[in-house]
């Protein structure tokens, strides 16, 4: 339970401005922490931004490695949940894959079920929050009869909804990013075309992609420079949409099969791919400039999903991994401890206006938390970023 005092109040009170306005002011400053229709991209953008990544990293944990615990679910099953959104309301949503209900953690940290428009098996694969407030689920092989896919919604009024998506197919798409103009890309993962929500209406309008391939892509991240990366699974080449909507792909250093799942941009600017199957960590830089670093710690399927800490590390989502894995605001690679671990435990994970992360249970039996101990957690706004806000 949060207090209604202090800065848990201040958090209360930027919820306000959010979901108004999508503005968030923390220290006297004013960002957008997620597009408005239509509004143009600078780098300004990212400089606002990361003022408030370094605000909170510079003011330090309590401790150097998060404390791990876990806590009941109110429902499980194999392969339950694939990804997460953090609403505007501060609730932690966990997108269903074969869950037969909704389940999220609430702003005061309660954990409740409700009912889904549609279910089905292996029905979605990550979410994304829109500028407008809705979570949108990511149609993974959602099908119905009809010749679309569905894809569902949680509107700004936690009213649940079920719009026809132009693609039909199995293991479509995985994450989706918004983009600095406020368009959502979904990342495809094996679908040979892309499709963007266009940043008015919200209608999907399918578009060419310059390559495609059998879980070619797992998740994306959004850059300095307003542009959107799929994060290469089996891809052999990495594909980006522009700013100006231009896509293009350019060489990797690594691939393999199953190579990454999900990326994370860095205070830096720097976009991390998270280790699934590689034996290396990849990024990309800033500049552009691709490269690899050495991991603590490899496995098959590894981690899949990754979080951004208000200390400035980034925390690698366990599926197969025995042990935690992070990589600090100076590059440093280091594991911890984590209060349980299985196959397939977890798929993504979400940050909360707490600094306490919630990995999204996928086979796992129980929910985990990595309390991060960060001295200035992110406020709900930043939390709600759409350079934060990924699988």
């Amino acid at each position: 339970m949060v207090s209604a005092n202090g800065s848990d109040g201040i958090n209360m009170a930027n919820e306000y401005r959010v979901s108004q306005n999508w503005i968030n002011e923390v220290f006297e400053i004013s960002t957008p922490v997620l597009p408005v229709e239509n509004q143009d991209y600078s780098s300004a953008d990212w400089n606002r931004f990361q003022t408030f990544l370094s605000l909170s990293a510079n003011a330090g944990q309590v401790f150097s490695n998060p404390i791990c615990h876990t806590y009941s679910l109110i429902y499980t099953t194999s392969g339950a949940y694939y990804g997460g959104v953090l609403d505007i309301h501060g609730d932690v949503n966990f997108i269903p894959h074969n869950a037969e209900v909704g389940q999220k953690i609430t702003w005061f940290n309660r954990n409740i079920t409700y009912s889904l428009s549609y279910t089905g098996q292996n029905a979605y694969a990550g979410g994304v929050l829109l500028p407008n407030g809705d979570v949108r689920f990511v149609p993974f092989s959602a099908n119905n009869t009809n010749n679309f896919n569905h894809a569902q919604r949680i509107n700004s009024s936690k009213v649940l909804s079920v719009l026809n998506f132009p693609v039909l197919m199995n293991s479509a798409y995985t994450g989706a990013i918004v983009s600095s103009s406020g368009a959502t890309h979904f990342i495809p993962r094996t679908s040979n075309v892309g499709v963007v929500l266009n940043s008015r209406s919200f209608t999907a309008i399918p578009y060419t992609l310059v390559y495609s391939t059998t879980d070619a892509y797992f998740g994306g991240s959004l850059d300095i420079s307003g542009d959107i990366h799929f994060i290469p699974h089996s891809a052999v080449v990495g594909q980006k949409v522009a700013a100006n909507s231009t896509v293009s792909t350019y060489s990797l250093v690594y691939t393999t099969s199953g190579a990454y799942a999900g990326g994370v941009l860095s205070s830096s600017g720097e976009i991390h791919f998270i280790p699934h199957n590689a034996n290396r960590g990849q990024k990309v830089a800033a500049n552009g400039t691709v490269s690899t670093y050495s991991l603590a710690y490899t496995t098959s399927g590894a981690y899949a999903g990754g979080v951004f800490s208000p200390t400035g590390e980034i925390h690698f989502v366990p599926y197969n991994a025995t042990v935690g894995q992070k990589i600090s605001a100076n590059g440093t690679v280091s594991t911890y401890s984590l209060a349980y671990t299985t196959s397939g435990a977890y798929i993504g994970g979400v940050l909360n206006h707490n600094g306490d992360i919630h990995l999204v249970p996928y086979n796992a039996t129980v929910g985990q938390v990595l309390v991060t101990g960060a001295a200035e957690p992110f406020d709900l706004g930043v939390c709600c970023s759409m350079f934060l806000n990924k699988l």
